[in-house]
Formats: C-alpha cells, structure tokens, sequence
C-alpha cells in the first residue's frame, strides 16, 4: 500500500469520524438552544396573560395561530411550579397531530381558578433543524472531497522528489566509474535523504572500485607464479626418471597447483558475477551447447558407462555465450562426476526449463548447504566445491530460479527460465 493511500484513509475516517461526532453534538446544542427559545417565548406569553388578569381581574380572549395557541379552561386545580414541556397535541388550524412545546398554568379571576395552556409548535424548528443538518452534511462532503483532491495533488508534488530520488537508486549500477550523484531539495528532509545516500554511495562506491581494483590485479599477478610452478614441475619430472618417491612428491605438487589454478578461476568468476560484469542479452542457442559438451565428454561417458537419456527441444535465450558454457559444463561435470559407474543421466530442455537428474551415490545432498561456496559432501572431497555456487550466480544474473530435489535414489536439478 503506497504511503498517499494509507495517509488519505487514516486522514479521511479521522476526519468523517471527527464531523460525525460533531454533527451529533452540534445537533443537540442547537435542538436545546432552539428549545430554550420556545420557552422563553411560553414563558413571555404566561406573563403577558398573568398581567392582564391582575389588571383586569379576567382571562384575556385567546388567539390562535398556526404555530402558537392558547387554551383557558376553569379548573379548581393550582399548578406550582409550571414548567414547559414536549408533548403531542392537535393543531386545530393545521388539524394533524404535531409535537408541540407547551407551558400549563393556573391563574386567579374574578374568584375562579383557571388553567392555562399556551401550546407553541415546534415544526418550525424541526424544519430549521434539518435544514441546518442537511446544509452541514452538504457542507462535510464538499469539504471532504476537496480535502481529498487538495491533499492529493499537494502529496503528489511534495512526494515526486521522492519517488525521483527511489527511481535513480533503483537504476544505479554499483559497476558504473561514478557515484551517484542526487540533487539539492527544497524540502529538508529530503534534502538530507538525498545527501546521506550521496554520501553513502560515494564510500560505496570507492570501497568497491578498490576491491575491483584489488581483485584484477591479484588475479592477474597469480597467474604468473603458478605458470611458473607448473613449469618447473614438468621440467622436474622430466629429470627425475627413475626415482619413485620424487616423481610422487612432484605429481602431488602438480595436482595442487592444478587445483589452486581451478580454485583461482573460479574465485575470479565468482567475483565477476557478484559485479554484474556480464551482460545477459545476447541469443544464446542452449541446445547447441549441450549437445556440443556432451559429445565432449563421450569417451567419459562410455568408460563409465553411464546410461545418458537426452530429451533436448530447440531453445534460444537472451543469454551470455561464456556464461552459459559454463552453467552447461559445470552441471555436466557434475552428474557424470558423481554418478555411480552404469548409473542413469537424464538431460531435458524445454522452453521453460532445464532440468538435469542422475542416479545418487550417498542419498540426498543438504538442500540448506548445497548452493554455498566451498560446500562438499564427504565423498566429494578432491572437488572444490564452487560448481554448484558459480551455477546459482549465473541463474541469478540471468534471472532464472534453481531447485534441487531429491526422490527414488536421484539428485534432480531444475533450472527455471521463465518464473
């Protein structure tokens, strides 16, 4: 949920929840404020009548209108402390039954007592009521929709920095020579967003340079020392005919150096994946590829008479040549490495998927541990255990997924390319 759609609806039920209360309250203060009027006016009509009979010793003739009428009718009865009351009553004039205000009273004249009721409609202020609530609520929906059209417009400015700054972060590429340069705000708080991430990504970027930097070179300066290494090697085997335990010694010496030359390779690879050295986006024939690496590998396969089953369909991807040679290679090395002599080997491509399964020798591999780096079964100790790393890199640059399974004694690998 962006942040403008969850400020409207908090801003909006505060706002409706707050008009609402007050609508109740404001309708109450005004029914009392025009109540208290009614009797005011109820009480000022019982005191013109009480005067008129203390000075004329009579009660007064009634007149009756459409929203006021007064009632006198003889009653032995004295009423203390009359006080005006809501009732229904008939309004002659109007002959329907309407809630009125009424103020009931006796008087004193000419020796008899006399009950007054002075009767004053309260449709009038019903009426002015409604229309009062009526102009309110009219007045909160056009206050809320322009709130709602105001603040929208005014967060959609205030916040464009904001999304610019998001939108320069996202196409940011850490291999590019320059940091990343976002510009002076007006507003301070984005302004001081924008200086700590140019900040940031200025160290950023000169500790990664400096680690590029680092990497290249010592790649390159080992590279020497080994050639060197396996060159004195061969000379030394060359001159040792005839003694065991030297040439044994050597060929130890050469293996290793193999091995760190392997191990050397692989790092630098790896290094150059995390980098996003390698651009993805060139059409990549996949099924030229595993056909021409498994003809390769056809007298390994033959001596160790593993059983290959290849359902291979035409696939091209927007790919890296180089880089899909190795994801090929490195899951062929793998199976056919690792497959008991006679097993079975299952290659299928489709356009969706590659996926690769051959016959276990130990059970299931630890699908926690599988794709780390340096990562080895036991039984695999002379491999270096970066393969199956280098492959999750290169899936991962590609934007394909991989998944390992294991079922009925086989390690299947799937290689997702389209999520």
């Amino acid at each position: 949920m962006k942040l403008f759609t969850r400020y409207n609806r908090i801003n909006i039920t505060a706002t409706i929840l707050t008009f609402w209360v007050g609508s109740i309250a404001f309708y109450f203060v005004l029914n009392y404020v025009l109540t208290r009027q009614l009797d005011r006016g109820l009480r000022v009509e019982q005191q013109e009548i009480m005067d008129y009979v203390k000075e004329h010793n009579q009660v007064p003739e009634t007149q009756t209108t459409k929203h006021q009428w007064t009632l006198i009718i003889p009653s032995g009865q004295v009423i203390a402390n009359p006080t005006p009351h809501s009732t229904e009553a008939l309004n002659t004039v109007e002959n329907e039954k309407e809630t009125i205000r009424q103020l009931v009273f006796s008087v004193t004249a000419d020796g008899k007592t006399y009950q007054v009721s002075v009767n004053q409609s309260k449709t009038e202020t019903e009426d002015l009521l409604q229309l009062i609530i009526l102009v309110t609520i009219v007045m909160i929906a056009l206050i809320l929709l322009s709130n709602y059209f105001i603040n929208r417009k005014l967060i959609t400015r205030l916040w464009k920095p904001f999304y610019t700054t998001i939108g320069k972060i996202r196409d940011y590429e850490l291999s590019a020579r320059d940091p990343l340069r976002l510009q002076h705000e007006t507003i301070d708080e984005l302004d001081l967003l924008n200086d700590s991430i140019n900040k940031m990504t200025g160290r950023i970027n000169q500790d990664y340079q400096a680690l590029r930097s680092f990497t290249e070179n010592a790649s390159h300066e080992m590279q020497t020392p080994l050639a060197v290494i396996r060159s004195k090697v061969e000379s030394l085997l060359q001159d040792a005919e005839g003694k065991e335990k030297t040439i044994q010694q050597l060929l130890v010496i050469e293996d290793a150096t193999r091995k760190l030359s392997k191990l050397h390779q692989s790092l630098l690879l790896l290094t150059k994946l995390e980098n996003r050295q390698f651009e993805p986006n060139e059409p990549v024939n996949l099924t030229a590829i595993i056909s021409t690496r498994l003809k390769e590998r056809e007298e390994l396969i033959a001596s160790r008479k593993l059983v290959c089953i290849v359902n291979c369909g035409e696939v091209v991807l927007s790919f890296h040549q180089h880089l899909a040679e190795i994801l090929v290679n490195n899951l062929l090395n793998n199976v056919i490495r690792y497959t008991p002599e006679g097993g079975t080997v299952e290659i299928q491509l489709t356009q969706t998927m590659l996926s690769v399964r051959n016959d276990a020798i130990n059970g299931a591999l630890n699908t926690d541990k599988i794709f780390h780096r340096f990562y080895k079964e036991e039984s695999l100790a002379e491999n270096t255990g970066l393969g199956l790393a280098i492959i999750k890199e290169i899936c991962e640059l590609a934007g394909f997924t991989i998944r390992y399974q294991y079922a009925d004694n086989k390690h299947h690998f799937i290689i997702q390319f389209i999520s």
